[in-house]
């Protein structure tokens, strides 16, 4: 019987270390310093983050980042609610290779299925993201 647990544990690691492996190639070192600061005072919800959506549904070969950062931008604009983490997927989006005129496409694009009150909080999100991206670069287009 311990064997199993043994294997379940390594799954668990592997699983968790896929999923840092995604988690930074999409968010860099500030999403692993974000999981990092999670896991100090909530290491369970730092796993789940960690090994579902990055373990599990990033690291899928069935879309590259980019796409996915698309389908990410479009799913939380027509949820709504959810400002801060598309404020961190649209800056994501940008580090694997989304344009600006993309993003706000995207975000254009839900207004049809999410109505024009969360495609327009979505552009302050983008807008928000965007300078936080040119304040880090050091310039200033937005």
């Amino acid at each position: 019987m311990s064997g199993d647990g043994e294997t379940a544990e390594e799954t668990t690691a592997q699983r968790l270390a896929r999923g840092e492996a995604a988690l930074g190639r999409v968010h860099g070192e500030v999403g692993l310093g974000y999981v990092a600061q999670l896991r100090a005072f909530a290491p369970e919800f730092a796993d789940m983050l960690v090994g579902f959506p990055y373990g599990d549904v990033y690291a899928r070969p069935g879309l590259d980042l980019r796409a996915r950062q698309i389908a990410t931008i479009a799913g939380l604009t027509v949820l709504g609610g959810a400002e801060h983490e598309l404020t961190i997927h649209i800056r994501s989006a940008l580090r694997v290779g989304v344009t600006r005129p993309e993003i706000i496409e995207v975000i254009m694009q839900m207004a049809v299925y999410g109505g024009f009150p969360r495609a327009l909080t979505a552009l302050g999100a983008a807008k928000t993201a965007f300078a936080e991206v040119d304040d880090a670069a050091g310039t200033r287009s937005v």
